[in-house]
């Protein structure tokens, strides 16, 4: 299992929110795949999986304020998760309006 850490995000940055997560419990997720959107005041960092595998647990909820280092969720490295379609809504993608 590998765990999902808040990274370092700048010198003087010491915590960000999770913004939303991009995948859910039980979905797969491939090598440094973005898996969480985390947000402080100056930036916004996708967060990668360290592994491939399915997301296994969230420990942080969206709005979560989370301090670097922190573990905020885990990898279970090589299982095979849900993907798209397979019985899961994937997020509408926005009209193609152009």
């Amino acid at each position: 299992m590998a765990d999902l850490v808040v990274p370092q995000l700048g010198e003087s940055i010491t915590e960000a929110v999770v913004a939303r997560w991009l995948k859910e419990v039980g979905d797969a997720v491939g090598i440094d795949e973005p898996i969480a959107e985390l947000e402080t005041d100056k930036i916004t960092v996708q967060l990668p999986s360290p592994v491939a595998g399915a997301l296994s647990n969230v420990k942080a909820q969206v709005g979560a304020t989370v301090k670097v280092g922190e573990v905020i969720g885990s990898v279970e490295a090589g299982k095979a998760g849900k993907t798209a379609g397979a019985g899961v809504a994937a997020p509408a993608a926005a009209p193609a309006d152009a």
